[in-house]
């Protein structure tokens, strides 16, 4: 488990968003533009108010699962349409190029509609967001 600082800017029930700064893992990647911190929904079990700063706690395999499905899963979706296009293309016995590249496109834009699938449904279940642990 990972945990980091930030500060309360909103509360909305049991939940809260909270201003992170980046860590250098983030700084490192450079795959989000913008500013240097976040705006995270986390669980406020504890009844963090605005302007709190708070300690938050963000499970690794989520960190993990979520930059597998992003950045590999469309990826592997392109090479797997490339290759399923070159076979058709092949066994139809027309240009092969062109197969290869209209099966990549489809594949890959149906890996962009299962990540934004993930994205939704992570952002609906409450065990995959930030937890608050402590008020400092």
């Amino acid at each position: 488990m990972k945990t980091e600082q930030g500060l309360v800017i909103e509360v909305v029930g049991n939940s809260a968003r909270i201003k992170v700064g980046r860590h250098s893992d983030c700084k490192n990647c450079g795959a989000c533009p913008g500013s240097e911190s976040l705006i995270l929904e986390a669980n406020n079990k504890i009844g963090a108010k605005p302007g709190q700063r708070v300690i938050l706690e963000i499970k690794e395999n989520n960190v993990l699962r979520a930059a597998f499905i992003v950045f590999i899963l469309p990826l592997i979706a392109l090479f797997i349409g490339v290759m399923l296009g070159g076979f058709i293309g092949q066994y139809i016995g027309v240009n092969k190029f062109m197969f290869q590249v209209i099966g990549g496109g489809v594949i890959f834009a149906l890996s962009i509609v299962i990540v934004k699938h993930f994205d939704k449904a992570s952002a609906a279940n409450e065990k995959s967001k930030p937890v608050i642990i402590r008020i400092l």
